[in-house]
């Protein structure tokens, strides 16, 4: 699974919005993506592709939400 895959479960499961610190902890927790290091998935990282999918994902009052 692919890191936005793994954040767009996430999204869709909890059914609502998420803080970027709580997504990468519930990716590592559940172990829905692998880092190719090994290390664990970092807020930022989760930033990092949430700015880069705009088509995907929208960021409303520190939360992160899926695109309707």
């Amino acid at each position: 699974m692919k890191i936005e895959e793994a954040i767009v479960y996430l999204l869709a499961s909890c059914g609502h919005g998420m803080r970027t610190e709580q997504i990468a902890r519930e990716i590592n927790a559940r172990g829905l993506f692998t880092r190719r290091d090994k290390a664990p998935v970092t807020d930022k990282q989760v930033y990092a592709v949430i700015m880069s999918h705009p088509d995907m994902f929208v960021k409303s009052e520190g939360r992160i939400h899926l695109m309707i």
